[in-house]
């Protein structure tokens, strides 16, 4: 296996969405060093972006059967959906590929579902907020998360009273958030919801207020630690604990190298972390020699395989021909941004290798590749049409099967491209 074409695959696939069209041949040029410093020091301007929608507060829910209903509903349907879309374009046009990754790894890390949220202006809010913290310090992103409206809807928090504690937040806080399974105890989790309290949030909105009669202003007792404390004080204290700095460390592991292989104990992720600051993890991680081990295979995502898609045809989602089908295809795959299935986030791997997800890719790959210009592949000579996707999507190599697949089909091209993208060696980031 030609390691060097490995590590700038993965580089591409897994800390991005992909290539562009000439962006892997240009790396094998430019060489592995080169492109991992393209990846961790982008431009500081993302000349890619796509400028938000336009998102208002709806406000309180109409009354059923009333003429204010049928408007609401349709202008909730209108910027649910284009929230939807305008996430899809950033993620296959932005010029930041490594920053836009992070925020998408955040979304199922701190995972919040506009199912539970109904309003368009909460989940878009916490976007940004993941924007702004995607790469930053994790101990002023986890104080911000707390005040996220989308959060506090997803997680009850304004359930969460002096008279009646909700320990929702507190439990999630600790468990998938900061600090992992079995490292606080049960009190932990009483205290810490008792820390938390005093908050109410705005549904439509997601503004998030303090409400001091709703306050419990008694010392609690959190992982050893006994005082009065703020939210912001306990979740500095959550952060504190070594445990968060594995932890991160093996959420990012998880996602980015390998679901299969545990973290290594003394990974230097781990000590990457002593400051509490994201971006010194994932250059570590970079710069490591964790992607060039053959075993770390990893499943592209739906969204990831779409995206990826996309990116390599030069399509933007909210140009392809409907909308409807769009989603339809992407809930299909299980898997529709804003929509995570519950708090723990989406699955990874094998979930996304069933039988009947790839009957459905193969007709989402036929959609796709029937409203993309082809044009330059059909310019390639048939007999090197499958050395030139490969470089197109980043695929380290065809194996023996795949490659007799796409020279039997070489010389009906939208047939060839659908077989490349629905291929195990694409659809798996090797």
């Amino acid at each position: 296996m030609d390691l060097k074409r490995l590590e700038l695959a993965r580089l591409y696939n897994r800390f991005g969405f992909g290539p562009r069209p000439g962006e892997f041949t240009q790396a094998l040029k430019a060489g592995v060093a080169a492109t991992k410093q393209s990846f961790l020091n982008p431009p500081l301007i993302d000349s890619g972006a796509v400028a938000l929608p336009a998102v208002t507060d709806l406000g309180k829910r109409p009354e059923p059967n009333t003429p204010e209903i049928i408007i609401f509903a349709r202008q909730l349907r209108s910027q649910n959906e284009n929230i939807e879309l305008w996430w899809l374009d950033q993620m296959v046009a932005t010029n930041k590929p490594l920053q836009e990754k992070m925020v998408w790894f955040w979304h199922g890390h701190w995972a919040t579902s506009i199912g539970k949220v109904n309003y368009a202006m909460p989940m878009l809010k916490q976007n940004e907020t993941f924007r702004k913290y995607a790469t930053g310090n994790f101990n002023e992103f986890a104080k911000a998360m707390f005040m996220d409206g989308a959060m506090q809807i997803w997680l009850d928090g304004g359930e969460n009273t002096l008279k009646a504690p909700n320990e929702n937040f507190s439990r999630e806080m600790m468990e998938l958030f900061v600090l992992g399974v079995n490292r606080y105890t049960e009190t932990d989790v009483k205290e810490l919801a008792r820390a938390f309290t005093g908050y109410q949030v705005s549904r439509s909105s997601g503004v998030v207020v303090y409400n001091e009669k709703r306050r419990d202003m008694k010392s609690v007792t959190i992982l050893g630690k006994s005082a009065v404390m703020s939210p912001d004080d306990a979740i500095a204290h959550l952060v504190s604990q070594p445990n968060c700095a594995r932890f991160i460390a093996e959420r990012i592991w998880y996602r980015f190298v390998s679901s299969q292989q545990p973290l290594p104990a003394n990974h230097q992720m781990i000590s990457a972390f002593a400051g509490r600051e994201i971006a010194p993890v994932l250059s570590t991680l970079i710069n490591g020699t964790d992607l060039v081990n053959p075993q770390y295979e990893i499943v592209k995502s739906p969204v990831e395989w779409f995206i990826g898609v996309c990116r390599a045809l030069s399509l933007t989602p909210s140009k392809l021909d409907s909308f409807n089908k769009l989603h339809g295809y992407l809930e299909k795959l299980s898997q529709v941004p804003f929509s995570p299935p519950n708090v723990g986030g989406w699955p990874t791997d094998e979930a996304w290798l069933s039988s009947a997800s790839a009957q459905f890719r193969i007709a989402f790959a036929t959609w796709l590749v029937n409203q993309a210009d082809l044009s330059t592949i059909e310019a390639q000579v048939p007999a090197s049409r499958a050395a030139y996707l490969a470089d197109l999507l980043a695929v380290v190599e065809w194996s023996p099967r795949t490659a007799f697949a796409l020279r039997e089909v070489r010389d009906v091209v939208p047939r060839l491209v659908i077989l490349a993208i629905c291929s195990p060696e694409y659809v798996v980031s090797a």
